[in-house]
């Protein structure tokens, strides 16, 4: 008798001590959430809902507890209750801006690279581009915002000159980006893509993270860690190349050399150029990555050797070459370290140096510049939550620059400039749902050289209309300081400005995106000068140019409708007038074309175990400044087409045979024209046409792998 009372009152205590959670779970809309896991936290107490969002279940906890409710594409949940009277209640989740469907800020910027949430070319494109040889600015001329100037080879983005667009890699400043040349004659950027995981090119609106660039910046990301060891050889018609990955287990060094040498190419392919010794350039890059607990260290590192020597022909002297001889040195090095700490922090910090050289005979006289460029980075960012971020940090520039000119008769001079900048920066993501979020931010920055500080807001907001669609605005002020043609002659400026307004609508889906884009860009404070031709040592400046740009950006890529192609087409137009530099009044300046259009196809056939590309670029003429007529800028060029054809061939899993062609159809563009400085004898200035240095450019390559596991290959580097 007595054990069965003890067992009763045992019941009793057990039952009496029990408490029943129950409640609904419904989305933002009211609608029932089935699958939520709801639990009390610290215990193992909990249950599920069902399909109509319900949940009930029994927990011996009491007082105050903590309820935790997390289910898929939703926030999760803590609420404080009370054990004893939480019954029927009725819990709202909010959906989670960290689902891949959430929305991005996409105006004004590209993303390339496996991380990117919507990526509009792929590694893979920067090098399998036909026509782009390689090179990434001529891979990222095929989008839309970008003009091809075949007699420079750099990024000219929106109608912003090529300086206006500012390189970054690991997000470190490049100074000098691109190769060295002389006048009219193509360079390429320093880079190759084989070190390269990740590209971000901006057209406009971007981050307040970045500074003293008008128009755009590209941004260039190492890869974090390779997947195996392997070794990569090149045999081409230009020149060798050697990479290798070494893997450790927390560390990783990837290096890459190239030596080319176009003298035995253009002896078998006449060029349109009169050599005394063509191209030769040796070249390296390395990057050695160490990965931390909570961090990655990154140093990379990048040397470049060339030199030419060229008889160009000169339209003011018809029976006589100007000989023109450029030898070239450049170094980068940057290191970077990116890592969390503490609770939702994370530190970013690197120091970046830039050397270049130039050494450049010009007949009988000689010109040599030395630049020194180095950049100190520091970032902090703070999660305070999934729906606000907050990054603030600070750059810290300097650059020094000398030229000295010895002619052979008369006084030599020297010109040059040294200048600091410092910079600080915050910017806040903000997520106010799935479907809405904004960027906003503000830069600051001090020029010791010009004795000015400027602020430069920025702002940009994205929301979703749909599954696959959305909007983005985008704002922002961006200072430059004038270029070096410039500040290596005079000093007393103010920094060059542009206000950006960027409407963008991006439709994205598996292997299809659809963007739209317009513009407009307004530049004050451009610098002007009274020389006739070229900036001069006594010629007079001032910061009283202006201008704008205004456009609408078009991009297709689709690679799902048919089997095995993958294609893009680009189409810009732009209306835009400056008047800067010695222009009597405002015009369209030489070095843009009011409509452009890029077609890229890739086709891989797998019976011949290749891949066939095809790429046609189109442009309407460009404006150029002819003496004989009474308007200026009135001119203009026919417009330009090239046709470029590649076909990669696997001759086994890692062995690649290449083959691209550039204008196929050997079409005579003309990029401009250059006029004798005086009339003949009957009133008339004479021209001579600004062309291509080759009216057709072949490459034929062998490219073999070995790797640990015995199937990659470099189809991604063609």
């Amino acid at each position: 008798m007595k054990l069965l009372t003890a067992l009763l009152f045992l019941f009793s205590v057990t039952a009496f001590g029990q408490h029943t959670i129950s409640g609904k779970i419904v989305d933002p809309k009211g609608k029932p959430v089935p699958g939520a896991n709801v639990f009390i936290e610290g215990t193992y107490d909990g249950g599920s809902s069902d399909d109509q969002g319900t949940f009930s279940f029994s927990t011996d906890t009491s007082g105050n507890q903590m309820l935790v409710i997390s289910v898929l594409t939703f926030e999760t949940q803590k609420i404080l209750i009370d054990v004893a009277n939480y019954q029927g209640q009725t819990v709202k989740m909010r959906e989670s801006v960290n689902a891949l469907d959430a929305v991005i800020v996409t105006a004004g910027t590209f993303e390339a690279g496996d991380k990117a949430r919507v990526s509009v070319l792929k590694p893979l494109d920067i090098v399998t581009t036909a026509g782009s040889a390689g090179d990434i600015v001529a891979a990222l001329q095929t989008l839309p915002g970008t003009q091809t100037v075949g007699e420079s080879g750099r990024l000219f983005v929106r109608g912003g000159e090529a300086d206006e667009t500012q390189t970054f890699v690991d997000g470190i400043r490049v100074a000098q980006p691109y190769g060295s040349t002389t006048n009219n004659l193509p360079t390429r950027g320093r880079f190759s893509p084989f070190l390269f995981s990740g590209i971000s090119f901006s057209t406009g609106g971007y981050s307040a993270e970045y500074g003293e660039a008008l128009s755009s910046v590209l941004l260039l990301n190492t890869q974090d860690e390779p997947d195996q060891n392997k070794t990569d050889i090149s045999l081409m018609t230009v020149g060798l190349g050697l990479g290798h990955t070494q893997k450790w287990a927390k560390s990783a060094l990837s290096i890459n050399t190239a030596y080319i040498d176009l003298a035995p190419y253009q002896k078998a392919i006449p060029q349109n150029l009169d050599w005394n010794r063509p191209y030769q350039g040796l070249s390296g890059e390395a990057v050695y990555r160490y990965g931390f607990n909570n961090g990655m260290f990154k140093m990379y590192a990048a040397f470049d050797a060339s030199r030419f020597d060229m008889n160009q022909e000169n339209v003011n002297r018809p029976f006589v070459k100007d000989r023109v001889e450029l030898i070239n040195n450049n170094f980068y090095l940057n290191t970077s370290y990116k890592g969390n700490f503490g609770v939702g922090w994370q530190l970013t910090t690197g120091l970046g140096y830039g050397y270049g050289q130039n050494k450049i005979g010009y007949n009988l006289n000689d010109i040599e510049n030395v630049e020194h460029a180095a950049q100190l980075k520091f970032k902090l960012r703070k999660s305070f939550s999934d729906r606000f971020k907050l990054s603030f940090g600070a750059d810290y520039f300097v650059t020094d620059f000398v030229e000295d000119y010895l002619p052979v008769i008369g006084q030599s001079g020297q010109s040059g400039y040294n200048a600091n900048i410092a910079a600080a920066y915050t910017e806040a993501d903000i997520f106010f749902s799935k479907k809405f979020a904004a960027k906003l931010g503000a830069r600051v920055s001090n020029n010791n050289l010009l004795n000015e500080t400027v602020v430069a807001p920025r702002a940009s907001v994205a929301y979703k209309v749909a599954k696959f669609s959305q909007f983005s605005l985008a704002y922002g002020e961006f200072t430059q300081a004038p270029k070096q043609d410039y500040l290596k002659y005079f000093h007393d400026f103010e920094s060059e400005r542009a206000s950006h307004y960027i409407l963008n609508f991006q439709y994205a889906r598996d292997r299809q995106t659809f963007r739209a884009e317009t513009y407009y860009k307004k530049y004050d404070n451009l610098v002007k000068f009274d020389s006739v031709a070229a900036p001069l040592f006594r010629t007079v400046y001032d910061n009283s140019g202006s201008g704008y740009a205004a456009g609408l950006d078009v991009f297709w890529r689709d690679g799902r409708t048919f089997k095995n192609l993958e294609y893009w087409v680009s189409y810009s137009y732009i209306d835009t007038e400056r008047n800067y530099r010695n222009y009597p009044y405002a015009v369209t300046p030489n070095f843009v074309a009011d409509h452009n259009l890029s077609v890229v196809g890739k086709y891989w056939i797998e019976e011949w175990r290749s891949q066939l590309g095809v790429t046609n670029t189109f442009m309407t003429g460009r404006p150029y400044e002819n003496p004989n007529d009474v308007r200026f800028m009135a001119g203009k060029t026919k417009g330009y087409n090239s046709l470029s054809l590649s076909w990669a061939y696997l001759l086994s899993q890692q062995k690649i045979l290449y083959f691209s062609v550039s204008n196929v159809l050997g079409t005579q563009n003309v990029f401009g024209y250059e006029y004798t400085r005086n009339p003949d004898a009957n009133g008339v200035y004479q021209r001579r046409e600004i062309t291509p240095t080759a009216d057709r450019f072949f490459f034929v390559g062998f490219f073999w792998t070995i790797s640990q596991d015995k199937k990659s290959n470099q189809l991604d580097n063609l």
